[in-house]
């Protein structure tokens, strides 16, 4: 199994971020085929230390090949240009490997 982890960069406009996050862009990513399931974290730093990011979704296919396909389908598609609408200077992606 593998995830898709996104980390997202504080927001200047926390309220505006959260309100498209949950209200369009994760109903969109929840119609991706393959996706196993989504799971999403707002992120505190902790104690004595300082973080730039704010929130971390992570998204788990079966394996490489599902994971290119679901890129690939026009739900695959519809998210990541909803994602450069909204939030393409603020966010860096990972591919997780589960054993």
């Amino acid at each position: 199994m593998i995830k898709l982890i996104a980390l997202y960069k504080t927001p200047a406009d926390k309220d505006a971020f959260d309100k498209h996050y949950f209200e369009k862009h994760m109903p969109l990513v929840e119609k991706i085929p393959g996706l196993i399931k989504s799971e999403v974290s707002k992120l505190k730093a902790l104690p004595g230390t300082e973080s730039s990011y704010y929130l971390m979704a992570e998204m788990y296919y079966e394996n490489m090949d599902a994971f290119n396909e679901a890129m690939a389908s026009p739900e695959g598609k519809a998210s990541a240009k909803d994602l450069m609408n909204f939030a393409k200077d603020n966010v860096e992606f990972y591919i997780g490997k589960l054993d």
